[in-house]
């Protein structure tokens, strides 16, 4: 096995730029990601499922992604969650019919200062409130 093979800072780089140009990683991408690696099929999905700012499915133009680490939590992440619910109709994991937004839930954003806290795409959304998470939605409409 090469080099290249067994550098995982490689392969997560190589998983993230094909997510940046296909939108998501579907199965003929990360077979040709495991080939060009030299790494078997099932150790390439099983990082591309592990990290959960990937995805091998398509998500919407816009990915919502909710904290849920303790900070959060503690904050009243829930309430982050059903607003978003009740506002786009999606739960954890779903994506809006028009392909405009996804939502997910994920351990940690970084953004523990300002929680309760969301990523829009690249966007970090703080000290939010559901008066608040319902203008942030809309700029992204």
């Amino acid at each position: 096995m090469s080099k290249v093979a067994t550098n995982p800072e490689n392969l997560l780089a190589r998983l993230k730029q094909a997510q940046d140009r296909l939108g998501y990683l579907p199965e003929e991408c990360l077979a040709e990601v495991a080939r060009s690696l030299n790494m078997p099929l099932s150790e390439v999905y099983g990082v591309a499922t592990f990290y959960s700012f990937l995805s091998t499915r398509p998500l919407g133009r816009n990915v919502i992604r909710v904290c849920k680490s303790l900070p959060c939590y503690l904050k009243n992440s829930r309430m982050i969650v059903e607003s978003i619910e009740d506002k786009l109709g999606i739960r954890p994991g779903g994506t809006t019919p028009d392909g405009r937004f996804s939502l997910a839930l994920v351990n940690c954003i970084g953004a523990c200062d300002i929680a309760p806290a969301m990523l829009i795409n690249h966007d970090v959304h703080g000290d939010l409130t559901p008066r608040k998470i319902s203008r942030i939605l809309q700029s992204y409409e």
